[in-house]
């Protein structure tokens, strides 16, 4: 199983893998292992107490580890604590590595120093991320070490240094061979590494871009920008940060550091985001939320919201007769369920467009806040099958993958002719516009919406128009059953 999956990963352009001995039932023949192998190799047999799978004895372990050093095997990892008794031989270059499951430790420069002085070609640290402060110490780490080393933060918090380390100097970084064969809290697979994120073009000079949010998992953001990026060949990537909701402002405080030039803004932090801005760009303030963190030609933030445009833009084309697009919403009659940062911005965009706006809520008292600010009627949740409609916009999360199965509106509430606009995007065909398309409605997915809401926050980061159809197709593929990257 692992000459296969060492041939496998080598035909998709890996060009050094490592070989986790641990994992193997039995003591490996690293004389078969190790034997025309197809690329350079990392022997790697890690102790339970390192959260590795070592069931033998000690001995037999860094046994195992010198008859690699003697086979020649390209790197050899030594946990600090052993590196001395296992001596440099032949051609074989050492990893002396420091790994931390449980934190990143205040005295974690000590560790590094402490590394370097047991004879390391490489040093690999890698601890657990409990604030999203703790990857900008390991990256500063990583620009300022005097031995090449890997360095990155497990988990979440930290999964965005497991690609930028390569910016600020590490020779390679970790991936497993699948999303299911995960190792490590946070890691990415190698498709994902290099498909998404393009970890081998990224240098010094590459530019950051991200989405915030929390959770952040399950964005599909970095795939539609760093599609973007590359089908205009851009050294630039795009990455997910988890920050939790109270840290926002000392986390963005911190990443002044990594020299994040903009950021894509999700829940929680679409309201808060206004407050630590420099300058907000047009109705910001009257939605009172933000999806978009750049910076503007002087280098102050500006929040912005894409959201707006977006929506109307995809309602309009749901309407579309006859290849005519009515762009009329005057006297329309909308129902819109959520209250929620993107109800705000399309209920905006909808009230000023002269629509007669209707808002729904799980919570009654957001719904009565929102219709308030916007000058418009509310309704209790429990009551939204009376309003009678002729476009129903959905703005919750009811039917979002996995909850498939889910629908914030029943199927009899319906009508022919009715316009359903769902701003969910993943799955594209909800259960809500299956029921729709059922009943005889037109319908517009999410797809639309958030592909133009990301392609004007790439004209916000790139001061250019974006390439719309390579983000769409690339969405498209994200979400869809044959994706290898999900």
């Amino acid at each position: 199983m692992m000459v296969r999956e060492h041939a496998a990963l080598a035909a998709k352009g890996a060009q050094l893998v490592e070989l986790r001995a641990d994992y193997l039932s039995r003591l490996p023949d690293l004389s078969r292992l190790l034997r025309d192998r197809p690329t350079p190799c990392v022997i790697t047999c890690r102790r339970q107490s390192d959260r590795g799978r070592w069931r033998g004895t000690e001995q037999q372990r860094q046994a195992l580890l010198r008859t690699a050093v003697v086979y020649g095997a390209e790197y050899v990892d030594l946990e600090r604590d052993v590196a001395r008794a296992i001596p440099r031989y032949g051609v074989t270059k050492r990893i002396v590595s420091h790994h931390d499951f449980e934190e990143t430790p205040d005295n974690l420069e000590e560790i590094y120093a402490e590394c370097a002085e047991l004879d390391p070609d490489i040093i690999k640290l890698a601890t657990m991320a409990n604030a999203p402060s703790d990857m900008v110490r390991m990256l500063k780490l990583v620009r300022e070490a005097d031995v090449p080393t890997v360095g990155f933060c497990m988990g979440e918090l930290g999964m965005a240094s497991r690609i930028l380390c390569g910016k600020y100097g590490s020779p390679f970084t970790y991936a497993s061979f699948s999303k299911e064969r995960e190792l490590a809290p946070g890691q990415l697979s190698f498709e994902e590494m290099q498909g998404i994120y393009r970890f081998d073009a990224i240098n010094s000079d590459t530019q950051v871009y991200g989405v915030i949010g929390d959770p952040i998992g399950h964005s599909l953001s970095p795939l539609i920008h760093n599609a973007a990026f590359r089908s205009e060949d851009r050294n630039a990537v795009y990455l997910p940060f988890r920050i939790p909701k109270d840290l926002l402002a000392s986390t963005l405080e911190e990443f002044e550091w990594l020299e994040v030039d903009g950021y894509s803004v999700t829940i929680p932090h679409k309201e808060a985001v206004i407050t630590v801005a420099d300058r907000t760009d047009g109705p910001v303030q009257e939605i009172g939320a933000a999806n978009t963190l750049y910076r503007d030609r002087q280098g102050y933030w500006l929040a912005s919201n894409t959201d707006y445009e977006a929506a109307l833009a995809s309602i309009r084309l749901g309407m579309e007769t006859e290849g005519q697009v009515d762009e009329s919403l005057s006297g329309k009659k909308v129902l819109l369920l959520g209250a929620g940062g993107a109800a705000r911005a399309i209920g905006l965009g909808l009230a000023r467009s002269g629509a007669l706006l209707t808002i729904a809520n799980r919570t009654h008292k957001r719904a009565q806040e929102l219709a308030s600010g916007l000058g418009c009627q509310q309704i209790k949740w429990e009551n939204r099958g009376t309003v009678f409609a002729d476009v129903l916009v959905n703005c919750t999360p009811v039917g979002m993958h996995p909850n498939v199965d889910e629908t914030p509106y029943e199927i009899h509430w319906l009508r022919e002719n009715m316009l359903v606009f769902d701003t969910i995007y993943n799955p594209e065909s909800t259960l809500l516009l299956k029921n729709a398309r059922e009943r005889g409605c037109r319908t517009v997915s999410g797809v639309e919406m958030f592909v133009r809401q990301a392609a004007a926050q790439f004209e916000c980061f790139m001061r250019r128009a974006a390439p719309i159809e390579e983000m769409r197709a690339a969405l498209r593929f994200g979400i869809s059953p044959l994706s290898s990257f999900l």
